[in-house]
């Protein structure tokens, strides 16, 4: 996989003269056959798939033990196989990273294509999401989401995606919500989500660090529209002083007829990101998937 930043029967007729028959019958047949298709009246029966989509807030790049390393978030990634992942806190080139491109890195280590989405300056450098790929990326938009003036800016890069050579056009979202107390900024930020514009004929995936819980007026807001695929226990291990912590990162889709969810599930690193990455298969079904023909 290339990395880039900017995957009958037979018959048993015998005889010389029955075996000249039934060729010319064939060849008649398929002639037949592929008339009737170029006229539009034949269709092939429509197969469903299944995507591998990941969400991680990498931290920058570091862990909870206070170490930079980008190769263990990597290793982390490969080892679900992800079609797509969709990634929070990436640093460009910023002094408190030493200056790395964290995106390059992560696109040659893991071996996908990746895109940033720019949501501030900081450090020297650039800090915001990012989308890595299985196959190219067709085109991407960076929205920045609405914040209050006293609020670090946020902002949802979504990335338009080929399926396959010749397969589904896919509309895949990632992003990073405020972490205020006060959620009123998470909610104009999911009302403006919402709101963002849909090619036509397109299915989605929105994926990323919603800081909130399951049963939050966000989360409500989101599942009006959205579906959500993160069945598995979003919660982290208790803090130190025993109070539990929850970690709001989600994977939703829509519309919800195209998709089924197989599996869903919480990596279980505890060390390469202050978060953990969320997981999921879906079955993206037949009726929605539409393949382009040359």
């Amino acid at each position: 996989m290339m990395s880039g930043v900017t995957v009958l029967s037979s018959s048993g007729i015998s005889g010389g003269t029955g075996i000249r028959s039934v060729s010319a019958l064939r060849v008649t047949a398929c002639l037949a056959i592929a008339v009737f298709a170029l006229a539009g009246g034949y269709q092939a029966a429509p197969i469903s798939r299944t995507l591998r989509v990941l969400t991680y807030n990498i931290h920058h790049g570091e862990g909870t033990d206070g170490i930079l390393d980008l190769s263990r978030q990597a290793e982390i990634v490969k080892s679900v196989q992800p079609d797509l992942v969709a990634l929070q806190e990436v640093d460009q080139g910023t002094e408190r990273t030493g200056g790395v491109n964290q995106l390059h890195e992560l696109a040659r280590l893991t071996g996908m294509y990746a895109q940033f989405g720019k949501a501030m300056d900081y450090s020297g450098g650039s800090y915001g999401v990012a989308v890595l790929s299985r196959w190219p990326v067709v085109s991407t938009r960076n929205d920045p989401l609405p914040a209050f003036p006293d609020r670090e800016p946020r902002t949802a890069l979504t990335a338009l995606v080929r399926v396959d050579a010749a397969g589904p056009l896919l509309q895949f979202t990632s992003t990073h919500l405020d972490q205020g107390r006060d959620e009123g900024n998470r909610l104009a930020q999911v009302s403006h989500l919402n709101a963002l514009p849909v090619r036509e004929g397109t299915q989605e995936i929105l994926a990323g660090d919603m800081n909130s819980r399951p049963d939050t007026e966000v989360m409500k807001v989101l599942e009006t529209l959205w579906t959500n695929a993160t069945t598995a226990d979003p919660s982290l291990s208790p803090a130190a002083d025993g109070r539990p912590r929850f970690r709001g990162d989600y994977i939703l889709v829509r519309p919800t007829h195209c998709w089924r969810v197989i599996e869903s599930n919480v990596l279980d690193d505890r060390v390469a990101s202050d978060h953990r990455p969320v997981f999921v298969v879906l079955e993206w079904t037949a009726t929605c998937i539409t393949v382009r023909h040359p």
